[in-house]
């Protein structure tokens, strides 16, 4: 009887581990639908703002979203010891990748841009590594260098053989991000993944309000359809919605497991870049990201 109410108990365990990690999964790869978005709309959104009127106003539009529900739900702060975590966010999800991958999309094409962000979730996997000392497998760790690789001959041969002053900008909108990602999630597992990147938002916000009301003085604003939707969409979409479900599915599956899921996304932002904004993509570009869809699927089968 006691051998058959263990087997009942391990049974119950499995099952509810394998809701879990479906669940993050789904999260995680509707939080990459989300972020495919991102370089189309901020393209839209310098149609109307500069470079710097966009990243502040986005950064305030998102913080008072993230507020309005902290304060709606009467969420308490997080405790001393979060803040550091957050404030690692706050610099890398929040303020330094949308400043300078919105910088390098004023000279560089949505598609191009997608490709090289491809290197993010090796990225991520390796400050993961270091930051909590987790080690995944070989096999894991030999399919995210083989995506890394085409992504970075891809980059190289549409560049010329050099590298351009938008990929080195991509190159360290990379590793502020990946820093973000890796402490965000980890907090993410003490701590709801929404409410993580609401107080890192928030903790924006004194730097926000000034910085956007300098630079609309000092950069023209033209209000269009494209410009507004765009600013709409990296404020509420990317910024908030899309790591909202990021955190939780990388808190259920782990940062080196969810980051591989965004391999897929320049696929999908180079699909939206030709949809929504009319460009013309290379043979290299579809090729480069068929090959690291193949890299996502090893890795996720990869035990580590």
């Amino acid at each position: 009887m006691k051998a058959q109410n263990s087997a009942i108990a391990l049974h119950s365990i499995a099952v509810s581990d394998s809701r879990r990690t479906g669940s993050g999964t789904l999260a995680a790869v509707l939080g990459v639908v989300a972020f495919s978005l991102t370089f189309p709309a901020t393209a839209w959104g310098l149609e109307g703002f500069g470079p710097w009127s966009l990243v502040a106003v986005r950064s305030v539009l998102a913080a008072v979203v993230a507020g309005g529900c902290l304060l709606a739900l009467r969420i308490p702060p997080p405790d001393r010891a979060h803040w550091p975590g957050l404030a690692v966010v706050a610099g890398g999800v929040v303020i330094g990748f949308p400043l300078l991958t919105t910088l390098a999309l004023e000279t560089s094409t949505t598609a191009h841009a997608a490709v090289v962000v491809g290197l993010l979730p090796l990225t991520t996997a390796l400050l993961s590594a270091l930051r909590t000392g987790h080690r995944p497998s070989r096999t894991f760790w030999a399919a995210a260098v083989a995506g890394a690789a085409a992504v970075l001959a891809f980059t190289v041969l549409r560049s010329g053989g050099a590298l351009t002053t938008a990929d080195l900008l991509l190159f360290g909108a990379l590793l502020v991000c990946a820093a973000g990602y890796t402490e965000g999630g980890r907090l993410a597992r003490v701590m709801p993944g929404w409410q993580v990147i609401g107080w890192a938002l928030v903790l924006c916000l004194p730097l926000g309000v000034p910085a956007a009301a300098l630079a609309l003085a000092h950069e023209p604003v033209r209000l269009t359809a494209h410009s507004v939707t765009g600013l709409v969409w990296v404020a509420a979409g990317s910024q908030f919605l899309g790591l909202v479900l990021w955190y939780r599915g990388m808190a259920a599956i782990g940062v080196p497991r969810a980051s591989q899921l965004q391999l897929a996304q320049p696929l999908l932002t180079l699909v939206w870049s030709v949809l929504l904004l009319g460009e013309r993509l290379t043979p290299a570009a579809p090729l480069t990201a068929v090959a690291v869809l193949v890299c996502i699927a090893v890795t996720q089968r990869a035990r580590g």
